[in-house]
């Protein structure tokens, strides 16, 4: 069994400690693992440009982007699909992930599984577990898209979350060696993984805390108010990370729970069938561009003539 494990952290902080710890766990049960640190590598920002969407409708028969000779993301892109687990770290600087592993994940549709195995890159889906460690200098009320971050980014990749956890109160260097119920939590993550990437896909279950979130199917803690899809589907509410789609319903015991609707799987992201849906979409938004193109062209055009005054300009670019 292989275990990758990717920090985006403060070389030797927190974060960084929590996933050598469940590395280690890992390691001691026969698994052979390894780490990056993402600050060691050149990731460049995703620009927009749709050359992978683009190449992805064309039929390309391998992953595409106009940066793969030009930084590092593809190296280590390729690196995850050889694994059997994954242990994502990344600390909480502002509510949510930090940034230079949003950069790394943002980059990740050229690997989408689901279209990989569609245009015969790969015969099939690599089965690969996740576990999720983010930390932060408070309670949750203040990383409260830490987690949920984390896991928006793990569909394309199919990777399947069994286990996450959030270290709380962690504000300062080295903090979380005074916490050692912590550390015995990175543990249990670690041994998590090994224990639910021996068992057959299928018959794994989640192997975190049962009260982790609303969401009964990404165990995420944020349930808003649904949206019409672009085919006229639609749930009172969605879980904005997975996708699923139900209401909250009042137990006798006056706590409130997320029921999933009948249909509430139609949309979910954890199921490349429902990614596939997805990219139907955006592929139609493009044949629906290109049929307008003589109409759009000369507003593009118009709009790169305008000159607004540039507030400052950089002084290390």
């Amino acid at each position: 069994m292989k275990v990758m494990g990717i920090a985006s952290g403060r070389k030797g902080g927190n974060s960084e400690a929590l996933l050598k710890e469940a590395l280690l766990a890992c390691q001691e049960k026969g698994a052979e693992v390894s780490m990056i640190n993402l600050h060691d590598f050149n990731i460049l920002h995703c620009n927009g440009c749709e050359g992978c969407m683009i190449n992805i409708m064309k039929g390309g028969k391998d992953p595409f982007c106009v940066y793969k000779e030009k930084d590092d993301y593809f190296m280590i892109a390729e690196k995850m699909m050889e694994m059997d687990a994954i242990i994502i770290t990344a600390p909480t600087y502002d509510l949510m992930p930090a940034s230079i592993y949003l950069a790394f994940a943002h980059r990740g549709l050229p690997f989408e599984v689901s279209l990989l195995e569609k245009q015969g890159i790969i015969d099939e889906a690599p089965d690969r577990v996740c576990g999720l460690i983010s930390m932060g200098g408070s309670t949750r009320s203040w990383q409260s898209m830490a987690l949920e971050g984390l896991a928006a980014t793990t569909f394309m990749g199919s990777l399947e979350v069994v286990d996450m956890m959030l270290a709380t109160g962690n504000s300062a260097y080295g903090q979380v060696f005074l916490k050692p119920e912590q550390i015995a939590r990175a543990r249990k993550l670690g041994e998590n993984i090994f224990e639910a990437r021996s068992t057959p896909k299928g018959q794994r279950k989640w192997m975190g805390e049962e009260d982790m979130g609303l969401c009964p199917v990404c165990h995420a803690n944020a349930i808003a108010k649904g949206e019409v899809h672009w085919d006229g589907v639609h749930f009172p509410l969605e879980c904005i990370v997975c996708g699923a789609g139900g209401d909250l319903v009042q137990g006798d015991d006056g706590k409130y729970k997320f029921v999933l609707a009948e249909n509430g799987m139609s949309r979910v992201r954890v199921d490349p069938r429902c990614r596939d849906l997805h990219l139907d979409e955006i592929k139609e938004n493009h044949k629906t561009t290109g049929m307008n193109r003589e109409k759009i062209q000369p507003l593009i055009q118009k709009y790169k003539a305008i000159e607004i005054p540039k507030t400052l300009e950089s002084k290390h670019k």
